[in-house]
Parts: C-alpha cells; sequence; structure tokens
C-alpha cells in the first residue's frame, strides 16, 4: 500500500512523506561492543522507525579512521583516540561512554576442559613467543590437578586495527615491562608471533577451529561461541573470572575521577574482585554535526542509550555505565553542536 500511495504522490506532485525514505544515520567500529551496539540499533528503530543507523563492524582503528576523516556520521573504539590522533581529525570528535566490558584469553586444548588460571606473567609470556608450551611451570603451577600437555601454544591475535587488542596489550604493559618496551600500546602492533584472525569474530573462529590455541576476545564472542576462557590474576593476586561483577568493580575507581574527556583505562585496577582486562568501549561523536536533522537524532540517541538502552547490555554480558558516568555524559551531550 505503501509503494501505491508513494507512486501516487509522485504523480501528482506532492511532498513524500518523512515514512518513504528513513534518515540514514552510518556509523562503523569496534567489534568489541557489536552484539549490543546492533540490540540498541534495532530498538531504537522500533521507538523511531523514521531513524536508521547503519553500523559496519570493522575493527576501532577503521571506526577510529572513518570518524577522522568524516566518511561517517559517528564513530565507535574500545581504546580512547591519542592526542595526535585528536588534533589530526577534520573535526573535533568526542568521547561518549557507552558500556563496559571484558577481553578473555581464550584456548582450546585437547583434553582439558578446566578452567585455567592464568597469571600477568604467563599471558605476557605467551604473546611475547617466551612461553611456548602449554605445561610451562609458569601455567601450571597455577593450575594443580590440570594435565597439561606438552604442545606448543598457537598464538592467535588480531590482525585489524582493534580496540579489543587495544585493551589487551595495554594491560600486558601495565604487567609487562619487557612487554612495554618491545610491543607497547596501539589499536595495531608488530606480534612477535601468532596468527591473525579479523575481529573478535575471526579471533574466535581461530582459537574454535586451531588445537593448542590460545586468542583474545570479548567475553560475549567466547561465551556465543562456547570456547573455555580462563580466569586472570589480578593487581591483588587474586584468579578473577570475568563477569558483569568484576568488570564494575574495575570502574569503581575511575566513575568517581572520570576526566572530562572520558578517556580513561581501567586495565589493572586495584581491588580483590577486580578483572584487571576490563575497558569501556566509547562512541566518537562530532562535536560539530552540519545536518540539523542528524545532529538531533544522533543526540537523541545518545539519551535513550544512557536511559533506556542500558537495561539491554547485562543480558549481552556487558557491564552498564556507573550512574556517576551517565550524569557527566549527559551533560556533555550539550557540547554537541548542530
Amino acid at each position: 500500500m505503501k509503494t501505491l500511495a508513494l507512486a501516487v504522490l509522485l504523480l501528482i506532485g506532492l511532498t513524500v512523506p518523512a515514512w518513504a525514505e528513513p534518515m540514514l544515520i552510518n556509523a562503523a567500529g569496534a567489534t568489541f561492543p557489536y552484539p549490543v551496539y546492533s540490540k540498541w540499533f534495532d530498538e531504537y528503530a522500533k521507538i523511531h522507525p523514521d531513524i536508521h543507523i547503519n553500523y559496519q563492524s570493522i575493527g576501532s582503528g577503521g571506526g577510529i579512521r572513518q570518524a577522522s576523516e568524516l566518511t561517517v556520521d559517528f564513530g565507535a573504539s574500545d581504546g580512547p583516540m591519542t592526542d595526535d590522533q585528536l588534533q589530526k581529525a577534520k573535526v573535533k570528535l568526542l568521547h561518549f561512554p557507552t558500556v563496559m566490558g571484558a577481553d578473555v584469553p581464550t584456548y582450546n586444548i585437547p583434553g582439558v576442559t578446566a578452567e585455567l588460571n592464568f597469571t600477568s606473567k604467563a599471558l605476557a609470556g605467551i604473546f611475547l613467543g617466551t612461553i611456548t608450551k602449554w605445561n610451562d611451570p609458569e601455567i601450571a603451577g597455577p593450575n594443580p590437578g590440570v594435565k597439561l600437555p606438552d604442545n606448543s601454544i598457537v598464538v592467535v591475535h588480531r590482525s585489524d586495527g582493534s580496540g579489543t587488542t587495544y585493551i589487551w596489550v595495554d594491560y600486558l604493559s601495565k604487567v609487562s615491562p619487557e612487554w612495554k618496551e618491545k610491543v607497547g600500546v596501539g589499536t595495531s602492533v608488530n606480534w612477535p608471533v601468532g596468527l591473525g584472525g579479523k575481529g573478535n569474530e575471526g579471533v574466535s573462529g581461530l582459537v574454535k577451529q586451531t588445537p593448542y590455541s590460545i586468542g583474545y576476545v570479548e567475553l560475549i564472542y567466547a561465551a556465543q561461541n562456547k570456547i573455555d576462557y580462563g580466569l586472570v590474576q589480578n593487581s591483588a593476586g587474586k584468579f578473577v573470572k570475568a563477569s558483569l561483577e568484576s568488570v564494575t568493580y574495575a570502574a569503581a575507581g575511575a566513575a568517581k575521577a572520570m576526566p572530562a574527556d572520558f578517556r580513561v583505562s581501567i586495565t589493572n585496577a586495584p581491588g580483590d574482585k577486580t578483572y584487571p582486562i576490563a575497558s569501556f568501549t566509547w562512541l566518537l561523536i562530532p562535536e560539530k554535526i552540519d545536518d540539523p536533522k542528524k545532529g538531533k537524532a544522533i543526540t537523541g540517541f545518545l539519551q535513550w542509550m544512557l536511559k533506556d538502552g542500558q537495561k539491554f547490555a547485562p543480558g549481552l554480558l556487558y557491564a552498564p555505565l556507573p550512574k556517576e558516568v551517565v550524569a557527566m555524559e549527559e551533560k556533555a551531550i550539550g557540547q554537541i553542536k548542530y
């Protein structure tokens, strides 16, 4: 019926109604939060059928690049942009935290079904290539009673620019001086060892099909793909499993001392119950949006995300934002001009 009505209107020269062509907002970036973003955009479209948000899950590196070059209406990243990246962008970009999540060490060891404990030294050594066997004492020691094989470890990492990588290497740089010196922090790094997979999806797939492998993915990807993932030793010396509760604990300090631009790291945060490889993830929104209609639509989505949208996060294993951060962001939306 709508098609017929539109044809009639065109024939008689009347204005095409709003429902004939929904506003399209293009966005791209992080794969880490893609499951919750996909849910949000679907839910938002139900109450705003005149707005369609098209999100491409291409990795944080791509999200930063496209937002900086204004080839999308907004970007998304799990690693905050550097000062240099912000200066090179064609427009001033604002960071808006959306949810919190966790990177987890996923592994595929035939014959081993136990939840393994990983020390920071073990994870750094594995990804540096200095720990090469599954039965290395640094892995076996914290896992008494688990018969680990003498097989070589196959390391899997991201091949694309990735916020999931940023979180992982940000953590490794804090716990390993050798990692910090030799590899460092970034959405892309020169990996000492390993196979590359594109996106959280690619890493999950490689680990699942490669015996004796280990990789890192956002928690929901490990859960959805039914891949084993381990506990990580935190700064208090406790082995903690990634969960909504342990990720929320990681943000406790940052929530009370959040910088005005929201660029903050919560890896290796203090606390007995804290999961150490946790992070906020951010939308990258232009401070000045030339199209007033798009500006109104984007700020409207941000307001919905901070209130109604947060309730969808736990079901997808993301931790909702602390209330202190939500309050700061609601004020920060006022910086967006259109």
